[in-house]
């Protein structure tokens, strides 16, 4: 067996993921001996993946859809932040097999807005975001540790919104999503948190054009890296942030704990992943 540390990134499907190209950039980069993979893991495997990982030598693993939820009844310690999600996206095995799960989605959003919008100010009003899934859930967590002082949520099936608003309490609200557009008016944040306008999936509907001029629009989706949500806001004079940068800052906590180094997210980091 190896001794080089090894870090794997578990999900299914997982052949679109981009974070066995960001961690292997930074190992090259560091000069550090290690190995980064990806590994498809179905739903019925994972506890019996997670439990031998360890024993083949890896010292950690990032987790991606579907298993961000199902990892944590497998954990042994969970970070007060990760419980308040709900999920996990970073573990961390120790020598005597136990994980430590973590959840790094916020940190790398928040990351991201701020290196995308360095002006950005979260106090300076309400945040609108669009999607009531996992990664909302991270979102709103973040934010409210910002100081963000209202949230508003609007989901195709507002079910999943309320049950966010009755998660997080007074600070968030719900619309409608036919009636979506109305809360970018006094959005001073703007979030796409849905697989809209992703290359493959559907196209993101919802009318844009209660947006202010220089409020900062952000959309999680990554590929294509300029989405019609981002082409729309800027049109409208908004700062806009891509998503390929969330990914790239949530990985960094992980890699730090994983190799012992804490890793740069710059214009090259962005080259590498791309290129």
């Amino acid at each position: 067996m190896t001794n080089i540390p090894r870090a794997c990134v578990i999900g299914n499907p997982i052949s679109h993921s981009l974070s066995p190209k960001l961690h292997t950039y930074w190992l090259n980069r560091y000069g550090i001996e290690g190995e980064y993979t990806a590994l498809q893991v179905t739903e019925d495997k994972l506890e019996e993946t997670l439990r031998r990982l360890p024993s083949q030598g890896f010292i950690g693993a990032n987790v991606t859809i579907p298993h961000k939820v199902s990892v944590m009844q497998f954990a042994d310690q969970i970070t007060d932040r990760a419980t308040l999600i709900g999920a996990a996206n970073t573990l961390i095995f120790k020598e005597d097999g136990r994980i430590f799960a973590d959840n790094t989605d916020g940190y790398g959003f928040m990351a991201n807005l701020r290196q995308g919008a360095p002006d950005w100010d979260p106090k300076a009003g309400p945040a609108a975001i669009f999607g009531a899934g996992g990664a909302a859930r991270a979102i709103i967590v973040a934010l409210a540790d910002a100081g963000v002082p209202q949230i508003i949520i609007s989901n195709r099936t507002r079910p999943k919104a309320e049950a966010l608003r009755a998660d997080f309490g007074a600070r968030v609200s719900v619309v409608d999503w036919v009636q979506a557009d109305k809360m970018l008016e006094e959005a001073n944040t703007v979030i796409n948190t849905t697989s809209l306008g992703m290359a493959g999936a559907q196209e993101f509907k919802v009318s844009l054009n209660g947006l202010q001029p220089k409020t900062v629009v952000t959309d999680i989706v990554y590929t294509p890296l300029r989405t019609p949500f981002l082409d729309a806001a800027e049109k409208k004079g908004c700062i806009t942030v891509d998503g390929l940068g969330m990914l790239l800052h949530q990985g960094v906590p992980g890699f730090e704990r994983w190799f012992g180094q804490r890793p740069e997210v710059d214009e090259a980091t962005r080259r590498a992943v791309l290129g």
